[in-house]
């Protein structure tokens, strides 16, 4: 579906991340995107893309048919406020603030449009995002719109919004969690023998393989374990190892605590 100006307040690490993405993976034109920040400077590397860059919220949100709002939560209703005259009741508003609810959302947009909840991680800039979303006051269309969009920078699922905290958890803070053992893995590796280079090299295709094997194969994990893990063998012995030392225990526990940090902000 074809969209036209696309508007982003806030190009901090996500905002930006969004607009490259969307320029990286060709959905749209760079010079239909106008992205702001209060340090316009801060933007030159989009600048050099081809996006519009600035500080002038007004000027970015004037006949933009979708709405970004990728600033904190408590800055939400100032933006709105300063904005909403230059927006259409058909202006496509998607919040990328982590625990503002939709229902919140749409109360502070006046109930005039289609208002999205969307949390994307980082890997949103080279077009490999897990992104979930969440819509309220939304036709059929809006929808799809949104999630034809987020599909050109990821894999994107719609869902309830009761589960929008867990996917904060599981995609955006989960690739750091997956980085942390990317970085740890390539420090054994220098341990045993490797180059640092050449160990990152290793450990990043072999977790890129592991996840494809699974998003591909449409297999559970605990079956491809099964394929590489022999009797008396050395996978069985690493494995036993990082379960003595509470490997599984401290994924859960991080992704957890993590929800429950969510869950507290709000009180």
């Amino acid at each position: 579906m074809k969209t036209g100006k696309i508007a982003i307040i806030g190009g901090g690490n996500l905002g930006g991340a969004i607009a490259t993405g969307l320029v990286h993976t060709k959905a749209v034109e760079a010079s239909s995107l106008h992205v702001t920040r209060r340090r316009p400077q801060l933007l030159e590397p989009l600048a050099k893309m081809g996006i519009v860059t600035g500080s002038n919220n007004l000027e970015a949100a004037k006949d933009a048919d979708i709405l970004f709002l990728a600033v904190k939560p408590y800055q939400i209703e100032d933006v709105i406020s300063e904005v909403s005259s230059e927006l259409s009741s058909s202006t496509i508003i998607i919040s990328l603030a982590a625990g503002l609810n939709n229902q919140t959302l749409f109360e502070l947009t006046g109930g005039k449009y289609p208002v999205f909840r969307a949390m994307p991680n980082t890997a949103v800039a080279i077009g490999e995002s897990m992104t979930g979303i969440s819509g309220i006051n939304a036709s059929k269309e809006d929808i799809e719109i949104v999630k034809a969009l987020f599909a050109k920078l990821g894999s994107v699922e719609v869902i309830p919004e009761d589960l929008m905290d867990g996917i904060t958890v599981l995609a955006s803070c989960g690739i750091a969690f997956a980085l942390r053992f990317i970085r740890a893995a390539t420090e054994a590796g220098v341990e045993i023998g490797f180059g640092s280079e050449l160990a990152l090299k290793v450990v990043s295709q072999t977790v890129k393989g592991a996840a494809r094997l699974l998003i591909e194969g449409g297999g559970h994990p605990e079956a491809e374990i099964d394929k590489v893990t022999t009797p008396r063998g050395i996978t069985i012995a690493g494995l036993n190892e990082m379960e003595h030392g509470g490997f599984s225990s401290s994924v859960i526990k991080a992704i957890k605590a993590s929800f429950e940090k969510t869950e507290n902000s709000r009180k």
